[in-house]
């Protein structure tokens, strides 16, 4: 036999059983089917899972206390030797099966310290994802308390609720203070109204900056709350911030006619265009006309924003004031008011205006963070509200499919991003 056959018989030669494997499908199989010979539940109090949930922290917390003394439970090595096993002390904790009652060994002198289940530590660890996970998804503290005694049994006290999502603030202080990339090829910056009862209840703004990345990656920069009545200076501290984070250039910012924010670009990026959104725009614009006009002002203001030129979407926007100037003033005055930041717009590729005009970049995690908050109705104060929308934000997409989508619909878009802004992408990326 050759060595070229001897290395094709190896190549094809069958994968052999893993034993580890098939023992443990076989111990699955026998103790389900004991279970179930016996009448026993697989979940609820006393059911299998719970059982076996008791079994595996008692065993592991003997094997700590065994290294902690340095011999075996037992073991005539450890007679007159010291420090040595103090019987138990029985503790529940609260697992994902539900709460667990377990035997905790002890030691004569104290001295040992379990690490999977730490003295005071009523929960495992899953316990506290599984309560931020509910927080995450809209869920009031109420009524994280009922699913915990419904499905597990567990009696959690909302004040026990309010302390582990309170654990998120660490988290998100250095989430908000972590480095940013050096370019972006386009900021987002929107409001999320939410109600804060500060004395009187009252609607406050919180401000979401989100990033595209050169590699078409949607990256969420930070969290502001403001009061409704920004100006320039408070602009400018947040655009430094996220400067002084590593951000040396944006080719594009798109908001909604947020007062003060343009002049805090030019002087934090001057080299940044300010882009008013469109979507928004014709949004504020049927606040002013009655329902029933809506369709027909789309319908005008369709070939403003889808004009070749900037004459030409003049044009179309003076015969939009001649019909409807009369009637609904303030609509003419709104887009008047925004067309400088309205116009730059005009001049770009057809793909940087269809993202740009589609507001799916944002409204799709601002869709997330609204559900969440609307289930409070209102919060005590800032540091709650700013709670409630960093843990939604960090519940977003948590398969990484919506990433990979996002990817995708914005690799045409970088390219026309990097010949309408000279190649400043490409040198972002060597």
């Amino acid at each position: 036999m050759t060595s070229e056959n001897v290395t094709e018989a190896e190549t094809v030669e069958p994968s052999r059983p893993q034993p580890s494997k098939a023992v443990d499908d076989r111990l699955i199989d026998e103790l389900v089917g004991r279970a179930q010979a016996e009448g026993l539940q697989l979940t609820g109090e006393g059911g299998l899972l719970q059982q076996l949930t008791k079994r595996l922290l008692e065993s592991a917390l003997e094997g700590e206390i065994t290294d902690h003394l340095g011999y075996d439970k037992h073991d005539p090595a450890g007679k007159n030797g010291g420090n040595s096993r103090n019987g138990t002390r029985a503790k529940t904790v609260l697992t994902d099966v539900g709460p667990v009652e377990i035997a905790v060994p002890r030691d004569r002198e104290g001295s040992f310290e379990p690490k999977i289940v730490k003295k005071r530590q009523k929960r495992l660890s899953g316990v506290d994802e599984m309560v931020i996970s509910l927080s995450a998804k809209g869920l009031t503290t109420g009524e994280v308390q009922a699913h915990l005694a419904e499905v597990y049994g567990a009696e959690v006290s909302r004040q026990t609720i309010s302390t582990i999502t309170d654990k998120v603030m660490d988290g998100m202080a250095e989430w908000q203070n972590r480095p940013l990339d050096a370019v972006y090829p386009v900021i987002f910056i929107d409001a999320i109204h939410v109600k804060i009862r500060d004395g009187a209840v009252a609607n406050r703004p919180i401000y979401v900056a989100l990033a595209v990345t050169v590699e078409g990656r949607r990256d969420i920069l930070g969290l502001w709350a403001g009061d409704g009545g920004e100006g320039a200076k408070h602009w400018m501290h947040i655009l430094t911030e996220i400067k002084n984070r590593g951000v040396n250039d944006v080719l594009m910012l798109v908001c909604d006619g947020l007062r003060g924010l343009p002049d805090a670009v030019e002087t934090v990026w001057p080299r940044t265009v300010v882009q008013t959104c469109v979507v928004h725009l014709l949004r504020n614009s049927f606040r002013y006309a009655a329902r029933q006009d809506w369709d027909k002002i789309a319908k005008l203001l369709k070939p403003v924003y889808t004009a070749p030129t900037e004459e030409a979407a003049l044009e179309r926007f003076a015969e939009f004031a001649d019909t409807w100037g009369k009637k609904y003033p303030a609509v003419v005055r709104l887009w008047e008011n925004a067309w400088e930041e309205f116009t730059p717009f005009l001049r770009f590729d057809a793909e940087i205006r269809r993202i740009v005009c589609t507001t799916n970049a944002i409204e799709s995690v601002n869709a997330r963070i609204r559900r969440a908050v609307k289930a409070r109705g209102h919060f005590p104060n800032e540091t709650a509200a700013l709670k409630c929308v960093y843990m939604a934000i960090m519940s977003l997409d948590p398969t990484g499919k919506g990433q990979t989508r996002w990817t995708s619909r914005w690799k045409t878009a970088l390219n026309a991003f990097d010949i309408t802004f000279d190649g400043r992408l490409s040198a972002a990326r060597q």
